[in-house]
């Protein structure tokens, strides 16, 4: 274990980027994979804005710029084009089992609800303890 606390996420993307973390030394003691229609992921992502003046991020439905002239001016990050998420989606389905069997103590959430509940549903799991583990001898 390397000790460091850390959140990463969307990585690992594959298995080989998995096992060159865990070689590295870096072993997540939590892994979630959040379970979502591709139809909720594209809503979720291309309808993400940035204020170019505050830097301040909004979501056109789950968190609206408060005012008409800063709606005018929101830019979308290129990564946020359906296109490019679509190819995200492939890219991630075709990796998904492999990163499941290489975790095997991954949890799946439900990301199909409202992003407030998705976020408290991974609070929740992440508050409670981890499993005491006990330590057998080598004889």
């Amino acid at each position: 274990s390397s000790g460091i606390n850390a959140e990463y996420g969307g990585y690992p993307k594959s298995r080989n980027q998995a096992e060159a973390l865990a070689e590295a030394g870096y072993a997540p003691n939590r892994v979630y994979f959040l379970d979502c229609p591709s139809d909720t992921i594209v809503e979720r992502l291309s309808l993400r804005r940035t204020d170019p003046v505050t830097g301040d991020q909004f979501h056109l439905i789950y968190n609206p710029p408060p005012t008409l002239e800063m709606k005018r001016r929101l830019r979308t990050n290129p990564r946020d084009s359906e296109s490019t998420i679509d190819e995200d989606i492939v890219a991630f389905d075709t990796s998904l089992e492999d990163l499941v069997d290489f975790y095997s103590t991954s949890q799946s959430v439900n990301g199909d609800q409202d992003p407030h509940t998705v976020f408290e549903t991974l609070e929740s799991l992440l508050v409670k303890p981890l499993p005491k583990q006990t330590l057998k001898s080598v004889i």
